[in-house]
Order: C-alpha cells, then sequence, then structure tokens
C-alpha cells in the first residue's frame, strides 16, 4: 500500500498573521528584528496586545491549518468538506505549492494540476491559446505534447471562438471552463479542484464532475473542495471533514461523514432566524440582511413544528440594483441534502411579483401539511439573468426547519409514512353515470 501513495501529509500547519505587520518606517522594522533576534519583548506592541490562536479581526494570528495529516493513494476520489474558514483552501494551496506551511511537510509524487481561485495560472495578456501552453510548461510537458491535447481542451471548454482573445477578456465562466478544461487533460498525476466550480454553469459543472469520475477511473487522483455534499457522496470514495484547522473525521465512507456533517450543521445552531453580521454595503448587488422561519403573527417559529401548521419564510435584503434580480427565493433540503424544491419569486407569471425596492422584505408561505416528518435545511438563494449571487449548495445563508406530525387524520395508518411531503389530498367516488366533481 505505502508504494501506491500519491499524497502525504504529515503535521501540516499553517499560520497567518493578522492586523498590521508593519510598523511603518523601515527603521522600526530594523528595530523591532533586532529586538526579536535579541530575544526583547516588541517595543511598538501596544498597552495589553497579546497574540490571538484563532483570528478574532485584532493583531495576532490566525490558525489556519493544525497538525493535519493523512496520505492518499492512487485513483482515490477525495472530497473535502467543512464549513467556510476550516482551512479546506488553505491545504489546497499549499499542496498546489501556492503558498508554504507554517511547520510541516506535505509530499506528492508525480505532477499536479490545480484549479483554485478564478484565474490562477493564466497570464491576462495572453490569449486562451497561449496559455494552454503556457500552463503544458509549468507542467514540464513539451510544446508537441500540450499540442497533442490541444484539440481535447477546446472542445471541452467550448470556447473554440474566443481561443485567440486575450483571457483578461474573458468572463468568469469563461475562466473557469478553460482552466478546469487545461487541468483535467494535461498530463497531472493528481488533480486539485476547489470550489470554483460554483461560477460554472449546471451543465458545465455535470460535466466537470464526469471527467473528474473518468479521470480517476484511469489511476489518476482527486482531490475535490465542495458544498454540494450531493456531489461527494457520487463522486468520492472518501471524504475528510476540516472543522477549525484541524481534521475532524476522515473515512473511506463518502455518505456516512457527509450524513454526519449536515446532521451536526442542523443540530448545532437549531435556529429559525439568521441574521447578517456584516456590515451594510450600499454598492452591493445584493446582500442578504435576515432569514427567518415566522408565524402568521410574525414571531420566530419554535422547532419542532407541527405539520398541521403553515411555516412563513421571511427573507430580508438589501441591493443597489433590484431591478437586476430575476432569481430571489430559497431552496428547501432534506437531512442528508437531497433537494426537495426551490422557490423564487420570479416562478409566477410578472404581474403577480412583488414590487422589488433597495430594501427587499419577501415572503413566502409554506401550506400546512406539505412536508413529511423530518429535519430540513432552507437556504437563501438569489441570481440575475447571467450568472447566480448565491448559488444554492454553496454555504449561503439558512435556517433548519423541523417537522414534526406528517401523518393522516385516519385511525387506520398511524405511522409516519415513506417519502418527503405528506400531503393530505382530498379523495371523490365517481360513479359510472355521475358528473366528475366541481373544482374547487
Amino acid at each position: 500500500m505505502a508504494g501506491n501513495i500519491v499524497l502525504s501529509v504529515r503535521e501540516l500547519s499553517k499560520q497567518y498573521n493578522l492586523g498590521q505587520i508593519s510598523t511603518g518606517t523601515l527603521v522600526h522594522d530594523v528595530n523591532r528584528w533586532m529586538h526579536r533576534l535579541l530575544g526583547h519583548p516588541d517595543p511598538y506592541e501596544k498597552v495589553g496586545g497579546h497574540t490571538q490562536t484563532r483570528g478574532d479581526g485584532r493583531t495576532g494570528k490566525v490558525q489556519a491549518l493544525q497538525d493535519v495529516s493523512f496520505d492518499v493513494a492512487r485513483g482515490d476520489v477525495v472530497g473535502i468538506i467543512g464549513g467556510n474558514g476550516a482551512g479546506k483552501s488553505t491545504l489546497l494551496k499549499i499542496l498546489s505549492r501556492v503558498t508554504a506551511p507554517s511547520s510541516g511537510k506535505a509530499n506528492v509524487k508525480g505532477r499536479i494540476a490545480s484549479l483554485l481561485e478564478v484565474g490562477t495560472g493564466f497570464h491576462p495578456e495572453l490569449t486562451g491559446e497561449e496559455n494552454i501552453f503556457l500552463n503544458g510548461a509549468m507542467m514540464g510537458m513539451t510544446t508537441r505534447e500540450t499540442r497533442g491535447r490541444l484539440d481535447e481542451i477546446v472542445a471541452f471548454s467550448g470556447i473554440e471562438p474566443f481561443l485567440r482573445t486575450p483571457v483578461k477578456r474573458y468572463s468568469s465562466g469563461m475562466y473557469v471552463k478553460l482552466a478546469f478544461a487545461v487541468a483535467a487533460h494535461l498530463d497531472a498525476d493528481i488533480l486539485i479542484v476547489d470550489e470554483v466550480l460554483a461560477v460554472g454553469d449546471a451543465e458545465f459543472q455535470k460535466k466537470c464532475l464526469g471527467k473528474m469520475q473518468s479521470v480517476a477511473e484511469h489511476g489518476r487522483t482527486v482531490l475535490f473542495v465542495t458544498h454540494g455534499m450531493d456531489s461527494v457522496r457520487r463522486l468520492c470514495n472518501r471524504a475528510i471533514w476540516f472543522e477549525k484547522g484541524r481534521v475532524l473525521q476522515d473515512s473511506t465512507d463518502a455518505t456516512a461523514v457527509v450524513q454526519e456533517y449536515l446532521r451536526k450543521s442542523i443540530c448545532s445552531t437549531g435556529e429559525t432566524e439568521w441574521l447578517s453580521q456584516e456590515p451594510r454595503d450600499e454598492r452591493a448587488l445584493l446582500q442578504p440582511r435576515r432569514l427567518a422561519l415566522t408565524a402568521d403573527d410574525g414571531s420566530l417559529l419554535r422547532l419542532p413544528v407541527p405539520n398541521t401548521q403553515p411555516v412563513n419564510i421571511q427573507i430580508e435584503c438589501q441591493s443597489c440594483a433590484p431591478e437586476s434580480i430575476s432569481h430571489l427565493g430559497v431552496v428547501v433540503s432534506t437531512e442528508d441534502g437531497t433537494v426537495v424544491f426551490q422557490s423564487f419569486f420570479g416562478d409566477t407569471a410578472p404581474d403577480t411579483w412583488p414590487r422589488l425596492d433597495n430594501e427587499l422584505k419577501l415572503i413566502m408561505r409554506l401550506p400546512p401539511r406539505y412536508l413529511n416528518a423530518g429535519r430540513y435545511t432552507v437556504e437563501l438563494a438569489s441570481g440575475t439573468p447571467l450568472e447566480w449571487i448565491h448559488k444554492p449548495g454553496f454555504g449561503n445563508p439558512s435556517v433548519n426547519l423541523e417537522i414534526q406530525g406528517g401523518l393522516s387524520d385516519s385511525p387506520r395508518w398511524r405511522g409516519r409514512r415513506p417519502g418527503v411531503m405528506a400531503p393530505i389530498f382530498q379523495w371523490h367516488s365517481q360513479s359510472e353515470h355521475a358528473p366528475p366533481p366541481t373544482p374547487s
């Protein structure tokens, strides 16, 4: 098994400095360095200043990764999951040699192709074709080897009309399409993909997931960071769950890791209201301020909610251009991440749409006896006609919903019925000569 290991991480840590790093003058910087060299305290440290182990906005340090260790075998597809700030992207940057660890080591066997932030590895002044050859050269491939893959890369990316256009004129979606095509088709032994795929459209994302699966079947290794739990379950044969810079769970049963992650994310808050902690940004296209589940009288719901009670989903946002918002609504998912439904204000006829102001306040009513008993996540989603602003499944504001009940009034079936929905429909008896019932 040891000979099959292509990636070995041992006690990897990464620490970033917060606050003001320089004193502002060369003389003071040199003086500080001399004091540190002699083991003396910092002469410019503020009274009461101290070092932080995790950042809180004051001068100090933030521990992005701490004592991370794991091995990855050839052909593995590893899903790396965790909340925002868990250290996932920092890990991929270290493995891709974008940044160095503070301590520990990461040994890699073979070439690495990575897709991190939009535009990483591309020179903005070069054309798409020139950047393909540039990336091939950076991976140690000859011009002839790269040319042999050029047609495949162009066909997969779908940007042939813009191949000889400088990439600085590309949209973010075109960037991602070309970058993934380059990373997936060049001769790399390890493919590293961050959640940058969220920029691409749904069809291209499906295409990328299929390509990653094909890459793994040919013996190459894939490390995949995502907030889309469904992709981890379908694609990965292993999942690593990060929390606060540490590995919380690592298993070859990716589904079990995902279920535990989702269960904890739902149970950890139990809240029916999300409030933004960010300062108002008057220039933001759409800035969520509040997402809440309320009763008809406006009060917050307490969990669990009887299935005989309606649920009002309230959204409050701020927008500098509300007329450009075409999608604003929610995505309701089960505890294991299965989407039950999506609903947006623009689903109905335009003459029924609510009036959109700079201060957006929308309410959607979930009728009683609609969802079965169980736990659900209600996630905010929004977008323009051209792109998502808050793409479903990528760490958007969300609240928890737990339904209790899901039973009929009939004494003949008292247990929980299978399925996600639990509606009660009216049934009628229709004789051979009787007319059908009139719809109400």
